[in-house]
């Protein structure tokens, strides 16, 4: 079941039923989870709390089908928002269907949503409002810009998460992506939100103009890509990425990025190398 994302406010009467008739609630974490109980009013006894995370959940999921088994109603929750998106959750939902047995959805608050709904993307921008959640990118370098890669043509929006301690490396990797629009919202539901829509290539700018626009969950829209790129964004493409990666990296990516020749951009890539000081 979704849990608020920041603001308790945003629990759903349907949830709060839900919260208070279960025999068992299975969270991420047993203390957030009794804080958020704590505030509804719900009974919050540790036997009635049981702890299913990423790093135990596929043996506790089994628990939890034991419990369904034997007639107990159990919900499970994340730490915040909607379980089994880019959260634990999925793996539990599956061994329950796996088993036969019930699994429910009780929608409410996401950040997936909350953030598409501020972007402020338009029909002029995109087709019938549709997008692709990624989700989290690669913490490492080069992965991380060959999804960007893979990400650069891409017709419709994109929906990406981010940590606070990553938000900036992620600002550097999407600004190959040059004027493509970026939406970026942190802190959503909280009371330091905010939400703003710059260029790829400006983000790391927006990020650095104040120091608390690194703290905080990120959520990243990218605005749907023009259809073509111009010779000047090859180039400026090449450049950004011959700056973090190898030549040969930074040339292929540069082409799957632009859709240029890969011959042509490791010619420009040599001049620029040569040109470096």
């Amino acid at each position: 079941m979704a849990t608020p994302i920041g603001n308790l406010a945003d629990i759903s009467l349907r949830a709060l039923h839900v919260l208070k008739l279960v025999d068992c609630i299975a969270c991420e974490d047993t203390r957030h989870t009794q804080t958020l109980l704590r505030a509804y009013g719900v009974d919050t006894s540790a036997h009635k709390l049981l702890a299913l995370h990423q790093h135990n959940e596929a043996q506790v999921a089994q628990a939890v089908v034991e419990r369904l088994r034997l007639g107990q109603r159990v919900a499970y929750v994340s730490d915040a928002g909607t379980p089994a998106v880019s959260d634990p959750g999925a793996r539990l939902v599956s061994a329950v269907r796996g088993a036969c047995l019930l699994a429910l959805a009780l929608p409410g608050a996401s950040s997936v949503t909350a953030a598409l709904s501020v972007a402020g993307i338009t029909s002029d921008e995109a087709d019938s409002g549709q997008f692709v959640f990624v989700g989290f990118l690669s913490s490492k370098a080069i992965l991380r810009a060959s999804e960007i890669a893979a990400l650069a043509r891409e017709p419709r929006a994109v929906v990406l998460l981010e940590a606070p301690h990553r938000i900036e490396a992620l600002a550097l990797a999407l600004a190959v992506l040059g004027d493509r629009l970026v939406t970026v919202s942190r802190e959503l539901t909280k009371q330091f939100e905010e939400t703003a829509t710059v260029s790829a290539s400006a983000m790391p700018a927006w990020l650095r103009e104040q120091p608390n626009r690194t703290r905080g969950e990120f959520v990243v829209v990218l605005h749907p890509a023009r259809v073509a790129t111009d010779g000047g964004d090859e180039q400026r493409v090449l450049a950004l990425l011959l700056a973090e990666l190898p030549l040969k990296t930074a040339v292929k990516l540069a082409a799957e990025i632009t859709g240029a020749s890969r011959n042509a951009l490791y010619e420009s890539a040599l001049a620029l190398r040569k040109m470096a000081p």
